[in-house]
């Protein structure tokens, strides 16, 4: 019921907004020029081909360059305002986003994945979806295609297409000037300028300067503040050349430059608290959470409000975010009489360097150090070649792409100085529904290496006795009992004692991932014209790819060794221990003990490990349309489609070794090249049905879609705490094993998305102009569930709420809605702006293992703005709002590094199972606050 009162809420806001303007405009006489009247019938090239939109047979939103500019629109993630198919998000650095259409895409910060959503601007691919955010500078339109674009835009459009067009030199002298000031002293100055050098030869440059003070303020203990993060400081140009020799040859040439240098991203903690199961069920909150209390011990501070937007982080380890992206591409185009043949060749150099605290609290546990970059080097290549046939029956295109990319990560990631205290405490504290530890102990233990000591003492007298009293009541001579059990109480105990003096700095030397990809395509796009109201259109894609892949890893934590040198294997691994309750207490705690001292097998055992290995995979993708026009303003359609995303590796070694099976990767042998099989993932598959009508009239249109989209190898990617977890995800039609597989002739699709989309623009009377759009999307996840495309995986056990949940980042219910009025001002060629969206978003889970407490509730977010503009728009002066109502929400939850007990008590989730206690730390990236100021606009 929330959700569709916000559909009611949009409509009412509309009709609200739309109400004044419209009984106003009717007592307007004087002739007055249309709001953003290209935008009714714009042209777009989502087919490739220049197309009005309410003629293209795919469902894409087209946002103009007037509508991004109303919403205040300087990168991507505006789009959210205007699409509501959409939903774009940010997570640990501004160099990274992940977007999802129709509930679909790829989550996480993790290099290895490319988007299910792929990025175009000006023609040319970008890898990674963060490359769109960033200002964006004059553009002429966004396009954004939902559902498989695979045929003619490639292997990694599974899920959509954001395609961005930027605006060409001109041909007349021209140019530009803004001025932006905001709260958070934010400042924002763009500019451009365009015009001939000759006849044929016209230049434009555009750049774009914007600094701001962070949204999140740095405290220390007391409260004091020290800084700030999540600021701004970047600078974006971008030079064109269009050349035009004559009627049948155009040449586009464009490079760009994109630097920042600011500090990012931190996270504020949104679930604090222990939590146990109730009798009935719900469940209750214990006095303390002992994971809490050992990091206050070592000066943790937990807000009470995250959204104060107050952090307090450790003081040596502020965020740093650097970035540098540039590139170069010409376009080609050249007209034959009977034929058209297109060239797009381009170079991009993306590098990115984000490091410092990663736990995201004051205890000093993980840090990644200033050695940690990515770098992704990609060259690209199209051909096209296309026209028309048989009397212009028949619209055809054939075409070639090829691509190589070279990918470089550094992810040096070392344990802080309070990382060993911290995690023996942990173990300390146990894992049940009570601590055996009052918060005053757990305090002192994570803050004083004596008091740790002495507690360590205690636990040893405790296990020491515990175990004999076990081994004599199964029978062993009390003599014989005490020794073995003083033998195995001493050892766990010099297995925390040395767990707690992990020095700092301790872990990656250098973590290198190496990555070569290459593929080339065929494809071919062809629209027959059987009748005048009649098309068919067919597309197909061959698509080669090769992924070549190293790494080398070098570490300096010799506590590891020295952990499994000590015996502790032998005690972790024991069978007749494991048989009574005392005894499985101690093969836990010397495993917990080993896990925690080898994190992700971080240990001098990796030193000069090199890992190689290359995979190799052919696809075809496709489409089939059927469209059909009755009457010149309606299109009515349906669709097939077909699309893919290439497969890969998860650069994060943590999960060297892991089989799926366990929450951790063994860590009691050495790795080996053999363990890379495990960093691979499969591609990712889609069938894509659709149906859809279209109509349009010169003052309204509306667009209607209905979809069903089914995914094979689903590449999901979560972060559990400890390491980033990929697995493709599929369904099984019949009954999970004992094991948790399935045959190869059970697995189903492992994720279907389907719903009803809705577009709606009108422009009633003069100068207004009214937009709105509702999106139903039902992301769900099969019901039995496994890790591979042939049922032999079973899920991970991290992923344990997804079978029959719905996907993350995927609302069910979305609606949009924006109205504008630009009345004349008297006869003197002034007129006003008075705009203003909204977008209302219904209940939606942020994290991708689906953990209750990273719940997101529904919200709004609505945008305003309100101006004067000159003659001719020559100048204009604005007052605007984003968030103006100051919505509170989360972009992405995730559970926060290291802080919980253990894997079996992360979550509320865990007790419908059985689970006994949960007090995982969750954090989140918060969305941005209200934000307000004023814009100066100059032309000539």
């Amino acid at each position: 019921m929330k959700q569709y009162g916000l559909w009611l809420s949009s409509a009412g806001v509309v009709a609200l907004v739309a109400a004044i303007p419209f009984a106003h405009a009717q007592d307007q006489t004087a002739p007055q020029a249309a709001v953003d009247q290209d935008s009714v019938n714009i042209i777009v090239t989502a087919t490739r081909r220049a197309s009005p939109l309410s003629d293209v047979p795919i469902a894409v939103s087209a946002v103009s360059a007037q509508a991004m500019q109303n919403s205040g629109a300087t990168d991507i993630r505006a789009l959210n305002q205007l699409a509501p198919s959409m939903l774009i998000s940010s997570t640990g650095s501004e160099a990274n986003a992940s977007a999802r259409i129709r509930g679909i895409g790829t989550v996480g910060d993790n290099p290895g994945l490319e988007s299910s959503v792929a990025v175009f601007i000006d023609g040319v691919y970008r890898s990674r979806t963060g490359a769109g955010l960033t200002d964006l500078g004059e553009i002429e339109r966004v396009e954004v295609l939902r559902g498989p674009q695979g045929t003619l835009f490639g292997r990694n459009a599974s899920a959509g297409l954001i395609n961005i067009i930027s605006k060409a030199p001109e041909f007349t002298l021209g140019g530009k000037a803004e001025v932006t000031y905001g709260n958070y002293d934010y400042w924002r100055l763009a500019g451009r300028i365009t015009g001939p050098v000759s006849d044929s030869i016209a230049l434009a440059l555009d750049g774009v300067w914007s600094k701001r003070d962070g949204f999140y303020k740095l405290v220390d203990a007391a409260g004091d503040k020290v800084g700030d993060t999540n600021d701004r400081d970047r600078y974006f140009l971008r030079g064109q050349a269009l050349i035009e020799p004559n009627d049948a040859l155009s040449i586009r040439l464009i490079g760009d430059y994109t630097n920042r240098d600011e500090s990012c991203c931190g996270a504020a903690y949104v679930e604090t608290r222990e939590r146990v199961p109730l009798v009935g069920g719900g469940y209750g909150t214990n006095d303390f959470n002992r994971i809490a209390a050992i990091m206050q011990g070592q000066g943790a501070v937990f807000h009470d409000d995250p959204y104060d937007r107050r952090l307090t982080i450790n003081e040596d380890r502020n965020y740093v975010s650097k970035l540098k992206d540039w590139g170069v591409s010409g376009e080609i185009n050249y007209d034959f009489g009977g034929a058209k043949l297109t060239s797009i060749t381009a170079y991009r150099d993306y590098k990115s360097k984000d490091y410092g605290d990663y736990d995201y609290s004051g205890a000093d546990l993980l840090y990644r150090d200033p050695g940690t970059f990515r770098q992704f080097k990609t060259f690209t290549q199209e051909l096209r070649l296309q026209g028309s046939a048989f009397g212009n029956a028949l619209d055809w295109l054939v075409g070639g792409y090829y691509a190589h990319e070279k990918l470089a990560l550094q992810d040096n990631i070392r344990f802080g100085a309070d990382y060993g205290r911290f995690s023996a405490c942990r173990l300390m504290a146990g894992a049940g529904p009570t601590s055996n530890l009052t918060e005053a102990q757990l305090m002192a233990c994570g803050a004083n290496p004596l008091a740790t000591s002495a507690l360590i003492g205690g636990t040893q007298a405790q296990l020491n006795a515990g175990l004999t009293n076990a081994f004599i009541n199964a029978g062993m001579d009390p003599g014989v009992a005490a020794a073995q059990a003083g033998a195995i109480s001493t050892g766990l105990g010099n297995g925390l004692s040395a767990l707690a003096a992990i020095p700092e700095g301790t872990g990656d030397v250098a973590s290198r991932y190496y990555q070569k990809s290459e593929n080339w395509a065929l494809f071919t796009h062809n629209i027959v014209h059987i009748t005048p109201q009649l098309d068919l259109t067919l597309g197909l894609r061959y698509t080669h790819e090769s992924k070549r892949f190293s790494a080398d890893f070098n570490n300096n934590n010799a506590t590891c060794a020295a952990l499994q040198a000590s015996g502790l294997s032998a005690i972790a691994t024991n069978p007749q221990l494991g048989a009574t309750p005392p005894g499985r207490l101690v093969n836990q705690l010397a495993g917990g003990i080993l896990t925690l001292g080898c994190l992700g097998n971080g240990s001098t055992g990796l030193n000069a490990l090199d890992l190689h290995d290359r995979i190799s995979d052919g696809e075809f993708s496709g489409t089939a349309v059927l469209s059909w026009k009755p009457l010149d303003a309606l299109l009515l359609y349906g669709s097939y489609s077909r699309g893919y995303k290439a497969g890969g590796y998860n650069l994060d070694r943590f999960q060297l070794g892991s089989t799926g099976l366990n929450p951790v990767p063994a860590v009691f042998s050495p790795r080996s090249n053999a363990d890379v099989t495990t960093l691979r993932f499969a591609a990712e598959k889609v069938d894509a049905f659709e149906v859809g009508l279209k109509y349009s009239q010169p003052k309204w249109s509306a667009n209607i879609a209905a979809f069903r989209q089914e995914f094979r190898n689903f590449q999901l990617n979560t972060f559990n705490g400890t390491s980033f977890i990929v697995q493709n995800i599929n369904g099984c039609d019949g009954d999970l094993s004992a094991a948790r597989t399935c045959d190869k002739g059970d697995v189903s699709p492992g994720l279907v998305s389907q719903g009803v989309e809705l577009e709606l623009t009108a422009s009633p009377v003069r100068n207004v102009r009214i937009s709105g759009g509702m999106t139903y999307a039902r992301a769900k996840f099969a019901n039995r569930l496994v890790g591979s495309g042939d049922g032999s995986v079973p899920l991970d056990p991290a992923l344990f709420l997804l079978p029959g949940s719905i996907n993350s980042q995927a609302p069910e219910l979305v609606t949009t809605a924006s109205a504008a009025w630009t009345p004349q001002i008297g006869s003197n060629g002034l007129s006003a702006l008075f705009y203003v969206d909204t977008r209302m978003t219904g209940d939606f889970n942020t994290g991708s293992d689906l953990f209750p407490e990273k719940e997101q509730d529904g919200f709004s977010v609505v945008n305003a703005r309100i101006g004067l503009r000159g003659p001719e728009q020559k100048w204009a002066i604005e007052f605007w709002g984003q968030n103006i109502f100051n919505a509170k929400y989360t972009q992405v939850a995730f559970s926060s590094p290291l802080q919980s007990s253990s894997p079996a008590t992360s979550t509320t989730g865990q007790f419908a199972s059985g689970g006994v206690m949960a007090n995982q730390l969750i954090s989140a990236y918060l969305a941005e606050p209200r934000t307000y100021g004023i814009t100066l606009r100059g032309s000539f």
